[in-house]
């Protein structure tokens, strides 16, 4: 096992990140944002660049530090990724999820794919510039921000509300969950993210009477959410392509030799990543929360669920209108948050520049357009006219289950794959 100063930068500044506890539980409980911020300002002050810090609400800190380009008369390109992370249950993993272990040629932790490798790609490619004594081709704007991981409220939302000039010139943004590599039967591809689905997040509240336990009692509020929890859960949502969808399934059957007309096939041929492709052609509602009672012979009056929901960009009313009618009328669905989803076209110069990185690095491997299941900061970004991509590049084993670590268990990247990222990312730079 290499020395920490042996390690490769990329590789040291991630599991510096790591180590950050930043668990962010929602409803403004989260842990250690500011001093992870801390520690991106004092890496970019050390480049010689001027951070500005941002705390709407105290300890929910954001970071941002533009870097001179050598055609200022381009627009700006925005880097960002956030800080926070999902919480880790440590009992679960084989390793602390925050001491930042290299094992087996990997890194593992939470935030080792989701995104605090991304981060440390966009703080070390920087780095590599700038101490070359070159400069990037346009201005670049990096930003890091509090709160992705509850949808953004108390973070990108609020700089985007409230400092927009951080983002002046800037018509483009790169992030996270894009770029990385899959397995199409044995043959590898790259998925460049260009869009990802609406993210509507669902209380589910049933009411009935309270009462003894042991007594015949059909107004119970319990029964009657779990009735809609189940067929909500179980819903089998129809095949809904976009733009976007139809080039990735065009991608996938000529890789693959499948016939493009069974969309849910030619998933099957990217293997491990399977999961991930089918949540993109179709509505999603995931019960994540339970809630009800606090005594073993009571029963509630109240009962509450909570529901991830995931839809194509402009089908979020119709969406709605299915779920309410599922759960049926003796269940309210209260909206928690809900964010736009996005799509641009996979055309363009910014495109045509991570593509091109990604064949140089990795010659003759071909790149597919996808949209995203889940959701990132380029949201609220899209509000200032920001055009979005997930370009967090990765060159990946084919065994690997990486879409599984978003979120997962023993969260783990490997080693490898982070230099390659760093360099793909340090050559966009260079040259877009």
């Amino acid at each position: 096992m290499p020395t920490p100063d042996e390690l490769p930068e990329v590789v040291s500044v991630a599991r510096d990140l790591i180590r950050f506890d930043t668990s962010n539980y929602g409803g403004g409980r989260a842990n250690g944002e500011r001093e992870a911020a801390e520690y991106v300002a004092a890496h970019l002050a050390g480049l010689g660049l001027a951070p500005e810090l941002y705390e709407p609400i105290p300890r929910r800190t954001n970071v941002m530090a533009r870097v001179p380009g050598r055609n200022p008369s381009k627009p700006a390109l925005i880097l960002h990724g956030h800080l926070d992370v999902v919480p880790a249950v440590a009992g679960d993993w084989s390793v602390d999820p925050f001491a930042g272990e290299i094992r087996d040629g990997m890194l593992w932790g939470r935030g080792a794919v989701d995104m605090k490798d991304m981060d440390a790609m966009i703080l070390t490619s920087v780095a590599g510039i700038l101490r070359s004594g070159d400069q990037p081709e346009r201005d670049l704007i990096l930003t890091f921000f509090a709160d992705e991981e509850n949808g953004g409220v108390e973070g990108s939302a609020l700089v985007v509300r409230d400092k927009p000039e951080w983002f002046a010139g800037a018509t483009e943004a790169i992030s996270e969950v894009g770029g990385y590599s899959i397995a199409v039967d044995d043959r590898r591809a790259y998925l460049l993210q260009v869009g990802e689905k609406a993210l509507i997040w669902l209380k589910l509240v049933a009411r009935g009477r309270a009462g003894h336990g042991s007594r015949f009692h059909p107004e119970n509020a319990v029964t009657r959410l779990a009735e809609a929890v189940a067929a909500l859960g179980r819903a089998e949502w129809p095949i809904r392509l976009t733009a976007t969808t139809h080039q990735l399934l065009t991608g996938l059957a000529e890789l693959s030799g499948t016939d493009a007309s069974d969309p849910d096939a030619l998933a099957d041929t990217t293997g491990a990543a399977s999961g991930f492709i089918r949540s993109t052609l179709r509505t999603t509602t995931n019960p994540t929360g339970l809630t009800a009672g606090y005594k073993h012979n009571v029963i509630p009056d109240r009962a509450e669920a909570l529901i991830d929901v995931r839809v194509l960009p402009g089908t979020e009313e119709a969406a709605l209108a299915d779920i309410r009618r599922i759960v049926g009328d003796d269940v309210a669905v209260e909206i928690v948050v809900q964010d736009i989803g996005l799509e641009v076209p996979f055309v363009g110069d910014l495109v045509d520049a991570m593509v091109a990185s990604l064949g140089r690095h990795d010659p003759g491997v071909p790149v597919i357009p996808y949209l995203m299941g889940g959701g990132t900061d380029n949201k609220a970004l899209s509000r200032l006219g920001v055009a979005g991509y997930g370009f967090a590049p990765l060159r990946l084993p084919a065994d690997l289950d990486f879409t599984g670590m978003f979120h997962g268990v023993d969260e783990r990247v490997p080693v490898d794959a982070l230099v390659f990222g760093q360099a793909v990312l340090t050559d966009l730079l260079r040259t877009y």
